[in-house]
């Protein structure tokens, strides 16, 4: 059964008329449109070769920081950028094998063509580049990343899920019911408060909702991964205190290539027999460019030392094309893309469905951008964007019927505007959001319900020195708003919430000397129940649990603090970082140990609020200790607990004025090694994680582990095509353990011995 939205047809009109508001105040904006003017646009193109061989470095990624610009170099090396406006630009190059080349280029006037030697290097670790202080950065990617993952380093840590390429990062766990429907958790935070976009857009999923409703975003097709904290974060939301995960897929063009290039890549797992393929392509069609994305993925039941995860399989498609009409003053364009994905559940630990339950994910989605580019004027860039997804998640049980039936329209429309010099400020953004969502509930007595949201915001940038600053703001109205008010028994009174709060953030970085700098973090984020949290009442069987709602929840408030000190030379990179995240209203679904009286094989979760507080601290270090071989490693720790209300105490006898939060990561590390030469290069990883005793109610107790991994991979080219090729393998010695932050580790350990081929070729 598919839930029907009998507003669907009146939605798709006020759409329409959404979209026309948006592109006709586009050029309200940008009077002019997108027409040719070589007066004030100019062409940047460029060669990229071997600063040792002189010969070309093929399909290198390109970008111009500032505005929104990305490119893939051709087989030659070559690259063009149109419609660039005068004005001085970061121009960053990134290619296996190579030193990341970065140079402030400045155009005045006419076509400028740039020769760009790339430095080979024998150890590849500086495939990660962590930029504290970048400026504006474009398109698909966010301001001021903190760390960007692409290249070798994304090859070599690629998974199955988004959280599992990210679990080498210092700080970052893996929310899981089973291997498929992984999701990250920042320090100890997950779910709402970790934003995940594709390219700069939300994804539209309700995987934040759940641990049984997987990200709709495969890593196969990405280009690379970005992650912003602090200011950065407030363009996208005012509740990302946990950080913003950026998948960038380049989906839309900006720029038109100079020749079709593109991609393929083949990958097989061993344990779980699966395999998955991708193919993408950058092609020019005069003024106009296409973009295509088709990856897909299969696989059966995973495995560990005990057996078999039971109803653990997975089949998926990503699909995406995008074109664009690129002019000399800015861009329009568009994509589509679906999603579909079939995913099993593992049982549950109380035996409710001892079968488990089956996923069937849909997710159609629509993205429209437009982007134009200033010369003479106080503004550098506009934009303006629209996203429309159409999700459906139906669960399945073992006997053929719906058990509970999700569906979620939403539109977000968005415009904002780059601004050059302003008084302290070197440049910054400001801008406005808007969202509708239409959500609607089957299998359960939850409402269906509407939320409105709407943002106004504003980020400034600026250097004093040595001193790098950033200040943000961003002020956010929220309308929930169920389709039917009535009283429940159970929730109380249904009826419609408004939220409103002003979210701030500002961060500095000092250098201290040219390879120590020293920056702080300040953020106060706002976050409104979600319609989940205020509204849902029944059964949710593949998240083992029976939801109960809280209309009269109030706003989650938070202020995080980090502390962090940095230290870059030609040999050694490393970073200390301590944090305080302090909640007035932490939201959560709290195990309240019982059983549900229509539903005895599942436990009742209750929506809260609490007051929470989390501290930590992480370290990741790289140290180069010959021209072939570097060691480093991380450690990262989150103590999350919450206060104890008198009431409580009462009536559990508990005595304590505060308990751990559960679901929390424990103190975890790893070291590794790496040898490069020529076109090989070498990893071993030891990853280990203590005992996790701080333990939340009703939770369960996992012991420590140790866990070895090793990669390794070669690069050769044939006939202007590069190929990569990467083996790797992990839990080598088919440890058995158990992740303290998967929902099944009462019955099923984590996963077994798995060898992993990657081959890729770039053409």
């Amino acid at each position: 059964m598919k839930i029907r939205f009998v507003s669907l047809k009146t939605f798709s009109v006020r759409i329409f008329k959404y979209l026309l508001i948006l592109i006709s105040t586009l050029f309200v904006i940008v009077p002019y449109g997108f027409g040719q003017n070589l007066e004030t646009s100019q062409i940047i193109s460029g060669d990229i070769f071997d600063a040792e061989s002189g010969e070309p470095v093929p399909f290198a990624y390109v970008h111009l920081e500032e505005i929104n610009r990305a490119i893939t170099a051709d087989r030659n090396g070559k690259f063009q950028f149109q419609n660039i406006p005068t004005g001085t630009y970061t121009l960053a190059v990134h290619r296996l094998g190579f030193r990341d080349w970065h140079r402030e280029i400045e155009i005045t006037g006419g076509n400028q063509s740039i020769k760009i030697p790339l430095q080979p290097v024998s150890v590849l670790s500086e495939e990660i580049t962590v930029t504290g202080d970048s400026e504006l950065t474009t398109g698909s990617r966010l301001e001021h990343v903190s760390t960007k993952i692409l290249g070798q380093e994304l090859r070599r840590n690629l998974g199955t899920t988004l959280s599992e390429t990210l679990q080498n990062e210092a700080g970052f766990s893996e929310r899981s019911i089973g291997p498929v429907p992984g999701r990250p958790v920042i320090r100890g935070l997950g779910d709402e408060r970790v934003l995940i976009l594709q390219d700069g857009e939300r994804t539209g999923d309700i995987s934040a909702q759940s641990a049984d409703h997987a990200v709709t975003i495969d890593p196969m097709g990405a280009d690379e991964i970005e992650i912003a904290r602090g200011p950065a974060a407030l363009a996208y939301g005012a509740n990302a205190i946990g950080g913003v995960i950026n998948v960038v897929r380049n989906q839309i063009p900006s720029s038109v290539p100079s020749s079709t290039t593109g991609s393929l890549s083949l990958q097989g797992k061993s344990v779980n027999k699966g395999a998955s393929g991708a193919f993408d392509a950058s092609i020019p069609l005069g003024n106009f460019a296409m973009n295509l994305d088709i990856n897909g993925r299969t696989g059966t039941d995973f495995t560990t030392p005990k057996g078999t995860v039971e109803n653990s399989y997975i089949l998926n498609t990503h699909d995406t094309a995008g074109i664009s009409y690129i002019g000399n003053k800015g861009y329009i364009g568009g994509s589509a893309s679906y999603y579909y994905s079939e995913y099993g559940i593992p049982p549950d630990p109380l035996g409710g469905h001892p079968s488990g339950v089956d996923i069937e994910m849909t997710k159609y989605q629509f993205d429209i951008r437009a982007e134009r580019t200033f010369s003479d004027s106080f503004f550098r860039l506009a934009e303006g964007r629209y996203s429309f997804v159409n999700y459906n998640h139906v669960e399945i049980e073992s006997n053929g019927s719906v058990g509970t039936e999700f569906g979620n329209l939403t539109a977000n429309a968005s415009a904002r505007l780059h601004n050059k010099e302003w008084g302290i400020f070197d440049n910054g953004s400001m801008g406005f959001w808007g969202e509708w969502q239409d959500y609607a509930v089957f299998g359960a007595r939850t409402p269906d319900a509407n939320q409105y949201s709407t943002a106004a915001y504003i980020i400034q940038v600026g250097d004093a020195g040595d001193l790098h600053y950033e200040l943000g703001s961003r002020f956010e109205y929220v309308l929930s708003k169920p389709k039917e008010e009535r009283n429940s028994i159970r929730i109380g009174e249904i009826k419609q919430r408004s939220f409103a709060a002003l979210s701030t953030s500002a961060s500095a970085i000092y250098g201290l000397t040219n390879e120590l700098f020293v920056g702080s973090t300040y953020m106060h984020s706002f976050r409104a129940p979600t319609l989940e949290e205020l509204y849902s009442e029944g059964p949710h069987l593949a998240a083992y649990s029976y939801e109960i709602g809280n209309p009269k929840l109030d706003a989650e408030r938070g202020i995080g603090l980090e502390i962090f000190f940095r230290y870059r030379s030609n040999r050694l990179t490393a970073e200390l970082a301590g944090y305080r995240n302090d909640f007035q209203n932490y939201l959560y679904a709290r195990d309240t140990g019982e059983q549900s009286i229509s539903d005895p094989s599942l436990n009742n979760y209750q929506f809260v609020g609490e007051s929470a507080l989390f501290l930590g601290t992480e370290f990741s270090a790289d140290l180069q200790l010959t021209d072939q071989l570097s060691v480093g490693g991380t450690l990262s720790y989150t103590k999350a607990e919450r206060n104890v209300s008198e009431e409580e105490k009462q009536i559990t006898g508990y005595s304590g004025d505060t308990r751990p939060l559960p679901m929390i990561p424990p103190l975890q590390g790893s070291v590794y090694s790496r040898f490069s030469k020529n076109n090989f290069t070498a990893t071993v990883r030891y990853k280990m994680s203590d005992a996790q005793t701080r333990l939340g109610e009703f939770e369960t107790e996992t012991e420590g582990y140790g866990l070895l991994s090793a990669t390794l991979q070669y690069r050769f080219s044939t006939s202007g095509i590069l190929h990569t090729v990467s083996l790797s393998g992990s839990n080598l010695l088919d440890t058995t353990y158990r992740d303290h932050l998967s929902r099944i580790k009462e019955v099923f350990p984590a996963p077994g011995r798995n060898l992993n081929l990657l081959y890729r070729l770039y053409f």
